[in-house]
């Protein structure tokens, strides 16, 4: 809006120039005449006795005199345009610089405005987030430090499950011994035994033998001690 002023004021302006530019040329040409009759008197006074004329009979000014109060006049003239001039381009210039600030005043205002709302809501994005990821590393280093020391009970867990498979491996291997000790004993003893039992088997059975020899002669020699008693009781029935 500033920097459209502008040119309504170089239009504001332009037209009293004109009126003024006019105003001084009907100023500028009635003086021109007043000092065209006031030369001309002079010029009369001065010669005096030989006053120049006209074809009818009037005086007329010497050429010299007029070129130079032309000159002066035509020479204030243009001082005063100038002067004009300068005070217009002087207010032109007063103006744009004042639009031109004003104009610079509203856009800084506008560019700071916009920079405080844009860095408000960078502090204010950079603050949500920067909490959030403080409570995520936060959470991950409760976490660590939770797997840190799972970690570490497993670690001792693991060391004792291997210590205790050890032992079992120790005790296993032990046991295994003890039962090839103990079964190799077994096998000593059961063949021991074997062998003691084949030995008593055979000593029994070599006994048996010589009981039942001995028998089958008691029995022979019963059984003929009682054949014979029968054949004396009867011989005896016989004889007696």
């Amino acid at each position: 809006q500033n920097l459209i002023m502008a040119p309504t004021g170089r239009k504001g302006t332009g037209r009293p120039g004109r009126r003024v530019v006019k105003d001084q040329d009907r100023e500028a040409s009635g003086t021109e005449d007043k000092k065209d009759l006031s030369g001309s008197e002079l010029d009369g006074k001065e010669e005096g006795k030989s006053p120049v004329t006209d074809k009818d009979g009037r005086k007329r000014p010497s050429a010299g005199s007029v070129e130079e109060e032309l000159g002066a006049e035509v020479q204030d003239m243009l001082e005063r345009f100038k002067a004009d001039i300068q005070k217009t381009l002087i207010a032109k210039r007063r103006r744009f610089e004042m639009n031109t600030n004003a104009s610079v005043k509203s856009s800084n205002e506008k560019i700071e405005h916009v920079w405080k709302t844009q860095k408000e809501q960078w502090q204010k994005l950079t603050h949500e987030y920067s909490q959030q990821f403080l409570a995520l590393f936060q959470q991950w280093d409760i976490d660590m430090k939770k797997a840190e020391e799972r970690e570490v009970k497993l670690t001792v867990m693991i060391q004792q499950q291997q210590r205790i498979l050890q032992q079992t491996r120790i005790l296993q291997n032990q046991t295994l011994k003890a039962a090839k000790t103990l079964y190799e004993q077994f096998v000593k003893n059961v063949e021991d035994m074997e062998k003691n039992h084949e030995d008593i088997l055979t000593q029994a059975q070599s006994e048996l033998r010589k009981d039942m020899a001995s028998l089958q002669n008691k029995i022979l020699v019963e059984s003929q001690w009682q054949e014979m008693a029968i054949v004396r009781k009867t011989l005896r029935s016989l004889f007696f």
